[in-house]
């Protein structure tokens, strides 16, 4: 499981102690490419996943970009979901639980086979290789 490195201020971008708002969790080059890993995040099991977006109808794409949602599989109870499968639908990324084989959006965290079960999600972005958390 990942450590949080430091804590960063939205607004100066400064280290701080006070007001957080994004919190470093690890370099990008620690997470290898279309897969996840688990962090420590304020407590909770977060799973970090690390994708690469298929080319769009331009031709462009290969460009890295972040999600997170909570670790544990719900139907389950199991954290697991860091180790699940990637899956791209309409330009919308899934995981797929390990165990069995739900799939959460990784926007949303809505599972597709049942509307009445979610993930919690996390605010997830790239800033200078750092991978960076915050609350949604």
């Amino acid at each position: 499981m990942i450590d949080i490195i430091e804590n960063v201020s939205k607004e100066s971008g400064e280290v701080s102690a006070n007001k957080i708002d994004w919190l470093t969790v690890c370099k990008i080059e620690d997470i290898t490419k279309n897969t996840g890993v688990c962090a420590n995040f304020n407590g909770k099991q977060v799973a970090i996943f690390h994708m690469k977006k298929a080319k769009d109808s331009d031709g462009i794409g290969g460009i890295s970009e972040v999600k997170a949602v909570c670790n544990v599989d719900p139907f389950s109870a199991a954290s697991v979901l860091s180790r699940g499968l990637i899956t791209e639908k309409d330009n919308q990324f899934f995981v797929a639980s390990p165990l069995l084989k739900q799939e959460f959006c990784l926007e949303t965290g809505q599972c597709q086979q049942d509307d009445a079960i979610a993930i919690n999600t996390y605010k997830a972005r790239i800033d200078d290789e750092l991978v960076q958390l915050m609350e949604a």
